[in-house]
């Protein structure tokens, strides 16, 4: 079987299986044992479902480029119960009486934490402590403690409301937002206590959900960054370190949401229709070896 090229891919990730695991399959229906590099770009939690991006190859690379565009999640929160986790598989930690919300009530709570906040992560989260995965702790009973991180949250709007049982949130972030940790705080908030019962990431940045692996290469990768073509001499003197003098912009061909911060990335460098590298505000060029 030919193996795949450098490439972002779009996967659909079913509830009940690890963003590591789509990793696996993947390897494994393009061939197994191939020396490319894949990576998911983000993990989203086993009681999740939905959009995943798969780094192959020189994509690997892209990993904070990724961070830095909106994602867009619609949460099930129950009213109520809050969990250890901020999940239905988690410990009940406090119950509370939601008889009396309304969604007048609900609108306003949501209001403190748009914009940039600082937002504890749940202690079952991907985060590092000591060199150790912080779900791995917490899994064994020990108590994990992280500290709060800014996050930013662009925009939220309920969907709908069945209270006072559950209501349905869509939210659109930036990366590193725990949309179970914002329900956590609403519940808290409110005196009622609140989890999240379902989740599906639908968005990464113009990436949607599918149902069906979809590769992305050239200029369908990063498109929210603005890009310019360079000559073979220009990308052989970028290799050597000599970046051009001048540079002609071309604009990106999906916009951010309006307000939403300015990514970092830098400068989208294309060759012979690849993404052969980025050139970022400061440090050196990121290479892309072999292109994307």
């Amino acid at each position: 079987m030919k193996r795949p090229p450098s490439a972002l891919w779009r996967v659909h990730k079913p509830v009940g299986v690890s963003s590591a695991s789509l990793v696996e399959d993947f390897r494994k229906v393009h061939g197994g044992n191939f020396t490319l590099k894949v990576s998911h770009g983000g993990v989203l939690d086993p009681f999740a479902e939905g959009l995943v991006l798969l780094l192959v190859g020189a994509a690997n690379r892209l990993f904070e480029a990724l961070h830095e565009v909106p994602k867009t999640y619609v949460a099930q929160v129950r009213w109520g119960l809050e969990t250890d986790t901020g999940d239905a598989g988690g410990r009940e930690v406090k119950r509370g009486d939601p008889s009396a919300l309304t969604a007048e009530q609900l609108d306003a709570a949501l209001l403190p934490f748009r914009g940039w906040t600082a937002q504890t992560p749940p202690a079952t989260s991907n985060k590092r402590v000591g060199g150790e995965r912080a779900y791995e702790k917490a899994h064994r009973g020990e108590d994990v403690v992280l500290p709060p991180q800014q996050v930013f949250l662009h925009s939220a709007r309920w969907l709908k409301h069945e209270l006072p049982a559950s209501s349905t949130l869509e939210v659109e972030v930036r990366g590193g937002f725990y949309v179970r940790s914002l329900v956590m705080d609403l519940g808290r908030a409110l005196g009622v206590g609140a989890h999240v019962a379902a989740l599906q990431r639908q968005a990464i940045g113009p990436y949607q959900d599918v149902r069906e692996p979809v590769q992305h290469t050239g200029r369908e990768v990063l498109p929210w960054l603005p890009s310019m073509e360079f000559t073979d001499e220009q990308w052989g003197d970028l290799k050597n370190e000599i970046t051009p003098q001048t540079i002609v912009r071309t604009p990106p061909s999906w916009e951010l949401p309006y307000g939403f911060p300015e990514p970092a990335a830098g400068l989208r460098v294309m060759h012979q229709k690849r993404l052969v590298a980025l050139l970022r505000p400061t440090g050196k060029p990121l290479l892309l070896p072999g292109g994307i």
